[in-house]
């Protein structure tokens, strides 16, 4: 404790730092390497507005606006100007002085830690999960670390030096850490190029819906799968030696996964013979609603009240199916009405008729037709029948309209709805019949032996 309280300690510290200072940064080779790299500044700070209304621009681009990563990619451009053009000025530092031979650790230092902080705010700009941006932030300050002490390459040695030998392939960590990277990086990049390939197929009006899901589906499985070949070819693996993997993931299928495959294949099918497609409006067992998209696996349904079914692709094929919208999207519905005997049907049908005709939903070619359908015991029973072409937007709501229509017209004009009814007859036996009303307090009476009296 008493150092900190010693002048004499802190003149000391003071010389040991400038002993350390003048042995290690002021020399010659040094000095003139941090001068070289201020003076870049004064370059990147003069094209530093030209650079980001050039960079601005691609806001504006239609790529960028259909992709939100993208679109978090092209704002964030712009205050990256600065920093790119110092580090391409750094760098042809960096170039000069190796060509001239003279030393450029500091200016490779500051290269490296300008290239660390531009990937990390162009990976947390494209990337959205936190997840991916920490790890792809450590791996980035981790490899600029390591290359700026000069321990990059005795690293990558040692673990390429970490191997074992399985048949005439050789397994090494750098090897693994490489396949996982490019691997990562890949899948990626056809991801990223699969959306960007289906939002443009989705654009050709003259592809049909059903066409256009199967290309999306198509095109992402093959990059995704060129993604994988690349991968393993960055670690030297025989793709040749895939055919016996190939053979015995055959047997697997045959075996365990036959449902999935049945719901893979049942997908393709849907999609080639069009029977239904997205935006069509379905109806299977007691699910109804429309088809909100065409999975490898499954359909999702979407109903009216907002939950979404996930239908196997293998009960659409093997199932009745109601496709309300296959080749037409007009669709007739039927509300039965019972009006009483003692009003006019004639007057009843028009002003049915004149009811659905008010719903703005209701197609006026065909128009509604009304029809007597029977004499039933309570009611004289009529159907009303209307078209509607947007059965997407639901049923249930534009019967009841329609309905409320015709209450409305049938109480103005003193229609009467019946109800159920029921005659009792009783007929007289030699037995007398007494009726007694007791109240819930008295106690239930006990019937006479001789059975003179009975409840009704």
């Amino acid at each position: 404790m008493e150092q900190f309280t010693n002048p004499d300690q802190y003149a000391k510290w003071l010389e040991q730092a400038i002993n350390w200072l003048s042995a290690n940064v002021l020399l010659i080779p040094i000095l003139i390497q941090i001068v070289a790299c201020v003076a870049v500044i004064i370059p990147a700070l003069l094209l530093r507005s030209r650079l980001e209304k050039l960079l601005a621009r691609l806001q504006k681009w239609k790529p960028f606006l259909q992709y939100a990563g993208f679109r978090r990619f092209a704002n964030v451009l712009p205050d990256l100007a600065f920093p790119l053009l110092l580090v391409v000025f750094v760098w042809l530092l960096d170039a000069i002085a190796v060509q001239a031979g003279y030393r450029h650790n500091v200016i490779r230092l500051i290269a490296s830690l300008l290239n660390a902080w531009i990937v990390i705010r162009l990976a947390a700009a494209i990337v959205n999960d936190p997840v991916w941006s920490r790890t792809i932030a450590a791996v980035a300050w981790g490899l600029a670390a390591l290359n700026i002490v000069g321990w990059l390459d005795p690293t990558i040695e040692i673990l390429d030096g970490l191997a074992m030998q399985v048949g005439e392939f050789r397994v090494s960590v750098y090897g693994i850490i490489k396949a996982v990277l490019s691997l990562a990086v890949l899948l990626w990049v056809a991801s990223f190029a699969s959306r960007l390939f289906e939002q443009r197929i989705q654009k050709v009006h003259r592809l049909t819906p059903s066409v256009q899901v199967l290309m999306a589906k198509l095109l992402k499985l093959v990059l995704l799968s060129v993604a994988v070949l690349f991968a393993l070819s960055t670690i030297g693996v025989d793709l040749t030696a895939l055919a016996v993997f190939g053979g015995a993931v055959g047997v697997g299928i045959g075996l365990g996964l036959q449902r999935i495959v049945a719901n893979l294949i049942s997908g393709v099918i849907l999609l080639l013979d069009r029977s239904i497609k997205p935006g069509d409006v379905i109806a299977i067992g007691e699910t109804f609603g429309w088809i909100q998209s065409l999975g490898a696996r499954y359909t999702a349904v979407h109903t009216r009240d907002g939950t979404e079914f996930l239908i196997p692709n293998e009960d659409l094929i093997t199932t009745q199916v109601e496709n309300w919208s296959h080749s037409d999207v007009k669709l007739r519905l039927k509300i039965p009405v019972g009006i009483s005997y003692n009003c006019d049907p004639h007057f009843a049908i028009k002003l049915c008729n004149e009811a659905a005709a008010k719903c703005q939903r209701v197609l006026e070619n065909p128009g509604p037709n009304t029809l007597l359908r029977g004499f039933g015991d309570n009611s004289v029973d009529l159907e009303i029948r209307f078209w509607i072409d947007d059965p997407q937007n639901g049923r249930g709501n534009i019967i009841s309209e329609i309905l409320l229509n015709v209450w409305d017209a049938f109480k103005e004009h003193d229609i009467e709805i019946p109800f159920p009814q029921r005659d009792l007859h009783l007929r007289s036996g030699d037995a007398p019949i007494k009726i007694e009303m007791s109240s819930p307090q008295s106690p239930p009476q006990t019937p006479k032996p001789d059975g003179a009296s009975q409840d009704a």
